[in-house]
Parts: structure tokens; C-alpha cells; sequence
């Protein structure tokens, strides 16, 4: 039991609830998750069985949201979980408004995560000091948008804004809310996060847990294979003689770089054997000797 299990997360489960259950569906130990995902959100959770677990820090970093913003609203948690801490009619916000204001946000943005999540601070969990009533000055930081697309527009006193997001690793859709309420001077907060897209893993090829289970009845289930996960990475196919040398942990001399651009910093590869087996993860480092092949990780 090893690759991958694109799950559709359910709404009011904890990213950490859904490595419980699955442990206990596959009845397997060595489990993890790329990309958490607040309780109250759903779609794509990427999860790792067996020793893809190995490989979730090589899986794609980027990540689509469908995600509606609720106009005229302030939460604590910078959703409808939270306690509502002001209103404000909406009702005078036109789309051609709001659609100019979401233009402050495509690109590379700084942006102060939410009180409520999950990043550390001293040791603690942002969202325990919060809980514990402490105040912390949590530091803006760099997160890229790749683009906002409108779908919907309900306008009224709270008004509802349908949203497409692409976005980059570390990206708060619900402190993309909260700033936007700020923007457009009437307040903001998440209503629904539907989780389209991540780490390549699309919403429509996910399985909800019923579909697991009933797979597993059957007898049908098979895990995405490993390196599935992987496409984004060029790969490099090892002779058989070479590819024992890279499975017992060897550097490999490579000069076959046909199509392989140089790069001053190390390159990753996905590194298969003639077969196009998957052997591993691995990136080029230049040498007096010529390009190097160092092993990263070895299957």
C-alpha cells in the first residue's frame, strides 16, 4: 500500500482527523498529508501512503481554491467559525468596485496570516494563544497569487463574492477576505473554501471517504503511484548498470543533459531506471568532473 489518495475532505473534519480515519480505513501507519486544510473547508487533501510519505516535501507547492467572501462582516477567525466582531452594509458595493479591489491581491502580496491558524510562534500555535486571549504581532510575510477569477456576485447587505484562486505555498484565503472587507471599507470574512487543486491533484479525480470505503469492500482501491505526484519533475532514466550504482546510494557522473537547461542551483530530478520504474529523487550539482547526480532520496 504505497502512492498517493487524492481525498475530497469533508466539511468538520481536521486535516489530522482524516489521517486518523484513513490509518484506520487502509489499516496502515505510515500516513501523511500535504497542505492543511481548516475543519470547516473541503476538497483536495493530498495524502501520502507508505514510503510516498518520503516524497511529500518534492510534491508541487501550488494550489487553486474555489473559495466565497462575505462582504460586511468581521469575524475573529476570519470566517463564519469565529465570533462576529462587527457589521456593516455592503449594500452599496457594486461589482466593478470590488473587482478593482481584488487586483491589490494578484501577484506577490504581503500578507499577516490570521490570528486563528495553525503557525507557530515561540513554540505555540497561533491559534492556542489566540484561544488563551493573548494578542501577538504576527509579521507580514510573501505570498504569490497567480490570478483571481469572479464567478459569482450576490449583492445586498451582506454580499457574497464567488471567487476562483491560484495561488502559491502559504497563501490564507481567509486573511484574503478579512484585507478585502478592509480594501472596500465594510469588512470581510471566508464564508466557503472549496479546495479545487494541490500539489497537481485535481477536486475531480478526488475520492470522498465513502468512495474509499466502498473501494475497499470491493476490493478495488489501488493508490495513485508514486511517482504520480511527481510529473512536474524532468526525469532522467538510468542504464540498469547505473541505476544499481544510484540504488545503493552512489553519486552518478551524468553527462547526458540533452534537454536538461544548466542551472547554477541544483536541479531536482525524478530518476527512473530504463523501465521507467521510479528510483528516486535526485539533482545535478556541477563538478571539476563534470555534472554529478547526487541522491536525495533512494527507493
Amino acid at each position: 500500500m504505497e502512492g498517493f489518495l487524492n481525498l475530497n475532505k469533508p466539511a468538520g473534519l481536521t486535516s489530522h482527523d482524516c489521517i486518523a480515519r484513513s490509518r484506520r480505513l487502509l489499516r496502515l501507519k505510515r500516513i501523511g498529508h500535504a497542505g492543511t486544510l481548516d475543519p470547516a473547508a473541503t476538497g483536495v487533501l493530498p495524502i501520502a501512503l507508505g514510503k510516498a510519505t518520503r516524497l511529500l516535501q518534492f510534491l508541487r507547492s501550488d494550489k487553486a481554491y474555489q473559495a466565497t467572501i462575505r462582504l460586511g462582516m468581521r469575524t475573529n477567525t476570519d470566517d463564519l467559525e469565529g465570533e462576529i466582531l462587527a457589521t456593516q452594509s455592503a449594500s452599496s458595493l457594486d461589482l466593478a468596485t470590488v473587482q478593482t479591489a481584488l487586483l491589490e491581491f494578484e501577484g506577490k502580496i504581503q500578507q499577516i496570516p490570521p490570528n486563528y491558524s495553525a503557525i507557530q510562534v515561540a513554540g505555540k500555535r497561533l491559534y492556542d494563544l489566540a484561544r488563551a486571549g493573548e494578542t501577538i504581532q504576527v509579521p507580514a510575510r510573501t505570498v504569490e497569487v497567480f490570478k483571481i477569477e469572479v464567478l459569482d456576485w450576490h449583492p445586498g447587505e451582506f454580499a457574497d463574492l464567488v471567487v476562483n484562486i491560484a495561488c502559491g505555498s502559504g497563501t490564507y484565503i481567509r486573511a484574503i477576505a478579512r484585507d478585502l472587507g478592509i480594501i472596500l471599507a465594510v469588512g470581510g470574512t471566508l464564508a466557503k473554501l472549496i479546495r479545487t487543486e494541490s500539489c497537481g491533484l485535481q477536486l475531480a479525480d478526488s475520492l470522498t471517504f465513502e468512495d474509499l470505503e466502498s473501494q475497499l469492500a470491493q476490493g478495488s482501491f489501488k493508490p495513485m503511484a508514486i511517482a504520480s505526484g511527481l510529473g512536474h519533475l524532468p526525469a532522467i532514466a538510468l542504464p540498469a548498470t547505473i541505476a544499481k550504482k544510484w540504488c545503493n546510494g552512489q553519486r552518478i557522473l551524468w553527462q547526458d543533459i540533452t534537454n536538461i537547461t544548466s542551472r547554477e542551483d541544483p536541479t531536482r530530478f525524478r530518476v527512473e531506471d530504463e523501465n521507467h520504474n521510479f528510483l528516486g529523487i535526485g539533482h545535478l550539482i556541477n563538478s571539476p568532473d563534470g555534472n554529478l547526480l547526487i541522491p536525495q532520496v533512494v527507493f
